[in-house]
């Protein structure tokens, strides 16, 4: 289907959308955390269970507590490791000015290497999922295979067909700008309105707008600002990291489910033998909206 359309009203409810998305953070019910097994500047990792080796990596703003239902279930048969972003739901940040991507990506890699594990299995929500992208591409042979969840190579997409990272820019720089001169209560009712675009569970938005609120202004705007330029589709045809990439559709969201399903072909189109999942019915964070669905596409992924 042409996404032609995505002009005047449209391209408004499709910046809708992408704000929710990098806005997008953990959804699951606080609960008391253990102390991280691994530490650094960019970084913290929980261990828990024993197996086979897999990563979870939250999104933007997100704790490591979206994804505590499945590293729970999975940590009878799987060591998991839950990353936790610095700057993120009350993680500290040290990066002051400085780039936020690339560096976790790259002690994402440091991880993997000093922890000896053995191209370990990487599932990543949102950015997390960019992020895991972006770390097989740059260490072929270090990870196993990759799940996104919810998540471009480029996010900007949903703009359209024609867009790049040159045009992104301008919209990037205004959205960083807003979130750090936004004062503490339009911040607050900013991510309450997201909140309703990223879940469809009331207690869930309660949930994301206290992990927004507890993340770092200046590490949020940061990677709002590369998330949205940064493009990892030029990467993608050279991979032979095996890649599953779930996404969700909604009757009620801001894109028709047709669009939003031949916007993730057209995107993943460039990587070879990628497994697109679509999950109906749910909201950005698929865990909690369709968490059956959930578990049936990460048991699949890690047979």
């Amino acid at each position: 289907m042409s996404l032609a359309f995505l002009r005047g009203r449209a391209v408004a409810r499709a910046c809708i959308i992408v704000l929710a998305v990098l806005l997008g953070l953990g959804i699951a019910v606080s609960v008391a955390r253990a102390q991280p097994a691994a530490v650094n500047d960019r970084l913290t990792v929980e261990v828990v269970g024993q197996g086979p080796d897999v990563i979870l990596v939250p999104g933007l703003a997100s704790s490591r507590e979206a994804f505590r239902p499945l590293a729970e279930r999975l940590k009878a048969t799987h060591r998991v490791h839950l990353v936790q972003l610095s700057g993120f739901a009350g993680q500290s940040w040290t990066g002051g000015e400085g780039p936020f991507v690339d560096p976790a990506v790259e002690a994402l890699a440091a991880y993997i290497r000093s922890a000896g594990l053995k191209q370990p299995a990487v599932i990543g929500h949102s950015m997390g999922g960019l992020s895991g992208l972006l770390l097989a591409q740059r260490n072929p042979g270090l990870v196993g295979r990759v799940m996104t969840v919810d998540s471009l190579p480029f996010y900007s997409a949903m703009f359209g067909p024609t867009a790049t990272s040159a045009s992104a820019k301008p919209f990037a720089d205004r959205m960083a700008a807003g979130v750090l001169s936004a004062s503490p209560e339009t911040f607050a009712a900013q991510q309450a309105a997201a909140a309703k675009g990223l879940s469809k569970t009331p207690a869930m938005q309660e949930a994301i707008v206290a992990w927004s609120l507890a993340s770092d202004r200046k590490a949020v705007a940061k990677a709002i600002s590369e998330v949205m330029t940064l493009d990892a589709r030029p990467g993608l045809a050279a991979m032979k990291t095996p890649v599953t990439a779930l996404y969700a559709v909604d009757a009620e969201g801001a894109l028709p489910p047709a669009v939003v399903g031949a916007l993730w072909m057209r995107e993943y189109d460039a990587l070879p033998g990628v497994k697109l999942v679509r999950v109906e019915g749910s909201r950005h964070f698929i865990m909690a909206d369709q968490p059956e669905a959930f578990t049936k596409a990460v048991d699949g992924f890690l047979k």
